[in-house]
Parts: structure tokens; sequence; C-alpha cells
């Protein structure tokens, strides 16, 4: 979700920051599983008492924020290599790769 803030404009949740890090990194062309992103995003919660699968937590809301960010045109969901609808229920193994059209 985001936040408005007067300053910056609309401001991206932690999760969405950690997904759109990520694709960077991978840069053009590249994608990622959500589990990457659950994962890298449960290292930043992490408390000593947690779990070692903590990162199963968050999956189902990196999938939904990847959603949000597909909706947004930030991001692209891919299923079987293909970009899906994201209006329409996205199920099965998908990858998010970065929107080639979108403005950096």
């Amino acid at each position: 979700m985001t936040e408005q803030t007067e300053d910056e404009g609309p401001k991206l949740d932690p999760l969405a920051t950690t997904i759109l890090d990520l694709l960077a990194e991978k840069g053009p062309g590249g994608s990622i599983d959500p589990t990457d992103a659950a994962r890298a995003y449960a290292e930043t919660r992490r408390k000593a008492s947690d779990p070692p699968d903590l990162w199963r937590r968050y999956l189902p809301t990196v999938r939904n924020q990847a959603l949000h960010l597909a909706r947004a045109g930030h991001i692209v969901i891919l299923r079987k290599g293909k970009p899906a609808d994201p209006t329409k229920p996205v199920k099965g193994i998908i990858r998010l790769a970065l929107n080639p059209d979108a403005d950096p």
C-alpha cells in the first residue's frame, strides 16, 4: 500500500521496496521468485526466537504486494515466461520482473 506525504509523494510499503530493490539488482531482463523476496524481507524482520522458515509467513504478502506493483505498472508478473494479467487472479508458479515500459 502507499502512504501520501507532502514532501516525498507516494511512499511504498517496505516489502514493495524490497521487491523493487531485488529486481533492480537483477537488472533489465532479470526476474526473481516470490520466495526470494520473502526470504530477503524476513531477514530484515528476524528476531532471535524466530524459526528458520520465517520467510513462509511473508510469502502471501509478497504475492499481494506483487499484484499491487503490477497493477501500478512497476513490475510484470510472469507465468510460464509470459506476462500475466494482474487484474485477474494469478495462480501457480510465478516470477516477478521489472516492467520494461515503466518510467525509471
